[in-house]
């Protein structure tokens, strides 16, 4: 985006009427001046400082952080292809353009005045041609912080620390509740068949994870714990599954993959299969930790563990 400059113009007129005259330049440029430091804001990224957009208008998110740009009620001309996917955001984007980090052509046609991704993406030098781009490393804060950095980036931070501190009562609420229902001690794991791949979460990957064991002090199977804890998630194969599964497994289940591994014997003798303690979940949904997915998150926990 290219960076509007407006110099001072101090004109010394010797001739009668110079003071008035002089006095109006310097007015039309300090109200130059103010017009276009309210245009724009300075955001301290993990990078440094980038000057971006103070009520952004056409943002392209090209990772994972859609749903908290939605949240604040910003507007999105460009998301990536795992949003798009998403079925709780149809309505929301179903006119917004499906982008990646590579259709550079494809988003500057998008004229957006903001990009928005995680640190891995490509192209970051390119991107910042078009527009300010910010990137963030996924994990280097926590899921909330993240959305509060979201917020100062889009100049919402008080919406979104609202939300957070609203959102953090409700979770506490429910956690005691849950807690004292299924006891102290009863284990809860997340479990999820991808590409033919069994994996099972740590406390902060998505799926509900965040919530279960952050906010609601739910505890992990202790193989859980030790397999997947560090780096957030843990491939497994399917004889070991009962290993790390817990009191209750929250299943996150793609529909377009093989899940014909419910079927077997091993499967279906896990206690938590047994015990209809198994809750399962659309995983297109349940991928991130966005304000709008944790409220789906919390809701579906609610609804399982309490009945509400």
């Amino acid at each position: 985006m290219k960076k509007l400059i407006i110099p001072f113009l101090l004109l010394f007129v010797l001739v009668l009427g110079a003071c008035s005259g002089n006095s109006a330049s310097k007015q039309d440029s300090k109200t130059a001046t103010d017009e276009t430091s309210s245009n724009t804001i300075t955001y301290e990224s993990e990078n440094g400082p980038v000057e971006v957009p103070a009520n952004p208008q056409r943002v392209v998110v090209l990772s994972t952080f859609a749903g908290n740009v939605m949240a604040l009620d910003v507007n999105l001309v460009g998301v990536d292809a795992w949003s798009k996917m998403n079925p709780r955001f149809d309505d929301k984007l179903k006119d917004v353009e499906e982008v990646s980090d590579e259709s550079l052509e494809k988003i500057l046609e998008l004229e957006p005045d903001l990009i928005i991704g995680l640190s891995t993406i490509n192209n970051i030098d390119k991107l910042k041609e078009i527009a300010p781009t910010v990137t963030y490393t996924y994990g280097k804060v926590d899921y909330l912080t993240q959305h509060i950095e979201i917020g100062k980036l889009l100049n919402k931070e008080k919406e979104a620390q609202a939300w957070v501190d609203d959102f953090k009562k409700r979770t506490k609420k429910a956690g005691d509740e849950i807690r004292a229902k299924i006891g102290e001690n009863a284990t809860v794991s997340v479990i999820e068949n991808f590409d033919k791949q069994l994996y099972v979460f740590g406390d902060n990957w998505g799926r509900g994870t965040e919530i279960l064991y952050q906010e609601m002090n739910l505890k992990m199977p202790e193989k859980v714990q030790e397999m997947a804890l560090k780096d957030g998630y843990y491939a497994l194969s399917l004889e070991v599954l009962p290993q790390f599964a817990g009191d209750y497994v929250i299943f996150s289940k793609n529909p377009d993959t093989d899940n014909s591994f419910t079927e077997t014997e091993t499967y279906q003798n896990i206690p938590a299969v047994q015990n209809d303690q198994v809750f399962e979940v659309n995983a297109k949904e349940f991928y991130f930790n966005d304000p709008v997915t944790l409220d789906l998150q919390l809701d579906f926990f609610k609804e399982k563990f309490l009945g509400k």
